[in-house]
């Protein structure tokens, strides 16, 4: 059964580095995800293009997510020449109506 409070930000964008976008931005967690509401997340690669990531993070309501995906843009900007990102990555904000197991 879903929680009806789960809110998922979705981040996916080109990273030419992963190795160094994964240790130098990922890891270090510079916005603090879990002081900041971040319940869960899951980093995910495209097997044909693994220089397209996919990152979701789960928070359990939608402020808190509206909150960190302002602040994911504002870090891309000041960060966007280091990774060498032709283009920003975009936040979007989903709400998770149905999840099962199997």
């Amino acid at each position: 059964m879903t929680d009806p409070t789960t809110v998922v930000v979705r981040v996916e964008h080109p990273v030419p580095d992963y190795e160094l976008w994964k240790r130098e931005a990922f890891d270090r967690d510079p916005l603090g995800r879990a002081p900041s509401g971040v319940r869960r997340h899951r980093v995910l690669r495209r097997g044909e293009r693994p220089s397209r990531v996919a990152v979701e993070l789960e928070f359990d309501d939608r402020a808190s997510a509206e909150a960190f995906a302002e602040a994911l843009r504002d870090m891309w900007g000041r960060v966007r020449d280091r990774f060498e990102w032709r283009e920003l990555p975009e936040a979007e904000i989903y709400e998770l109506t149905e999840a099962h197991e199997y």
